[in-house]
């Protein structure tokens, strides 16, 4: 057993104002995994306190190489735990371990490393020369307290997409990890104290629904940075109107994967698992729905089907293993509704469609896919969150990019293609704030984000910084 049973305000370990507590079940076995202390309100406004006071004091003005030398000590910290912090959220959520040694245990210090060199490069003003004679200097301060609200499914990495740049910039943050995944994110803490980070730069406060709301709608936050499902993420953007908040949401995904007919199949089978699949396919970028032409469909349907068969489920802590358990009892039950209701409509399965006999214990399910489904079936439209896949037809490439549109999301998708350039020009056409030609990647330089149902703003590259700093432009009236 793993226990938290503190919080971690100002710098310190805390002990919360209630005896509330959560107790995470490992995914695939249905054991207790251990427990984590859950924030009441009064706990949310010590946090909040704490994170204001080190603002106001010594982290806003730092220097940016102090911060940044800050920030290089703090990514060595999480790199230090990274293999222990990868297996525990393995356990935890049941991410192959293949993907979370990457996901979990080297990329939070890789996005911290990254803001750490980016500021150090960035200016805090620029002069521009103002078009009614004088100048203007235009600053870039920090936003201040920001509220980092992170999901379960790659706990470590989105919220190292959070602190990164929010810590560069010079704001502080009051992380709210899923209670689902609230072990791991205590590597946060014990990283910021082995790396000396003031007091109060980082607080960690585990909570429920309604006390995250009210973090949320806290008088002393600035600005609040959220992934998780399009549903909650209305609600936090209707609140953050409310309040003329600046929010960032990074939300759901159903997108689309287009073979176009020059495609080389085995490349696009081989990379399949990691685009269309990863971590049991709860992944909101994930490329779940496969369009293929007409004229290659048989083959595209047989190397898909083979491909998902073959995929070895069982032990995420087995190198193995590419298919893992599902987080959760509920999620399991979740995705084998969505499976029921495709069987239901008459969309053929041709691979999966339950649970792995083989499997005694643990939240898991066979990896999916249906052939032949109508783009406007509810499993084309809705983000399943689990290793089921569709494949429908177009006969041709205007028929393939209004399939792919014909979606309230617009997050990840793929382009497959022998021709590079013309898969650049499809990617064009296509509603979403991410694509990929061959294959599908996070670059931590690059902006990531969605449009429509996928949320607003972008996270990564220096587009990730912005969100975090606000303009104060300062007029001389003379040159």
């Amino acid at each position: 057993m793993s226990d938290r049973p503190h919080l971690f305000i100002g710098g310190s370990w805390t002990t919360p104002s209630t005896p509330a507590h959560f107790t995470v079940i490992e995914a695939a076995t249905e054991k207790p995994l251990g427990s984590a202390a859950l924030a009441a309100r009064s706990d949310i406004d010590a946090a909040v306190v704490a994170a204001r006071t080190a603002f106001d004091g010594p982290w806003r003005s730092l220097s940016h190489d102090a911060r940044a030398d800050l920030l290089d000590a703090y990514a060595g910290a999480l790199r230090a735990r990274g293999r222990d912090t990868a297996e525990l959220v393995s356990r935890e959520n049941g991410m192959p371990i293949s993907l979370s040694k990457g996901a979990n245990g080297i990329a939070p210090a890789s996005i911290i490393a990254y803001y750490a060199r980016l500021i150090r490069d960035s200016a805090d003003q620029d002069t521009r020369a103002s078009v009614f004679g004088g100048r203007t200097v235009v600053r870039r301060e920090p936003v201040g307290v920001v509220a980092a609200i992170t999901p379960w499914n790659y706990p470590q990495a989105l919220a190292a997409m959070k602190i990164g740049p929010a810590l560069a910039a010079g704001c502080t943050v009051v992380l709210k990890p899923a209670p689902e995944t609230a072990l791991d994110a205590y590597a946060f803490a014990d990283a910021a104290l082995d790396a000396g980070l003031p007091a109060g730069v980082i607080n960690v406060v585990p909570a429920d629904r309604d006390e995250s709301a009210y973090l949320v709608a806290h008088p002393g936050i600035d600005k609040v940075a959220f992934t998780g499902s399009t549903g909650a993420g209305r609600a936090i953007g209707q609140m953050c109107g409310g309040l003329l908040r600046p929010v960032t949401l990074e939300l759901g995904g159903k997108s689309a994967s287009i073979v176009l007919p020059d495609a080389d199949l085995d490349t696009f089978v081989r990379a399949l698992p990691e685009v269309s699949l990863a971590n049991n396919g709860q992944t909101c970028h994930a490329s779940t729905r496969i369009l293929a032409p007409r004229a290659r469909w048989h083959e595209v349907v047989s190397a898909v089907t083979d491909t998902v068969a073959a995929l070895s489920i069982g032990d995420p802590l087995d190198r193995t293993t590419a298919i893992g358990p599902l987080v959760s009892a509920a999620q399991r039950d979740r995705v084998l509704g969505f499976i029921e209701s495709g069987r239901s409509e008459g969309f053929p399965i041709t691979t999966g469609g339950g649970t792995p006999q083989a499997q005694a214990q643990g939240w898991f399910v066979e990896p999916t896919v249906f052939a032949d489904v109508d783009n406007s079936a509810r499993i084309a439209q809705e983000e399943i969150f689990g290793p089921v896949l569709t494949i429908t037809g177009y006969d041709d490439e205007d028929e393939a990019v209004r399939i792919a549109n014909d979606s309230p999301y617009g997050l990840g998708g793929t382009i497959w293609t022998a021709d590079e350039e013309h898969g650049l020009a499809v990617a064009a056409r296509i509603e979403t704030g991410t694509i990929g030609v061959n294959h599908y990647a996070l670059d931590f330089a690059s902006p990531f984000g969605g449009v429509k149902a996928s949320g607003l703003g972008r996270e990564l590259g220096p587009e990730g910084l912005a969100p975090y700093l606000t303009a104060k432009s300062v007029y001389f009236a003379t040159s």
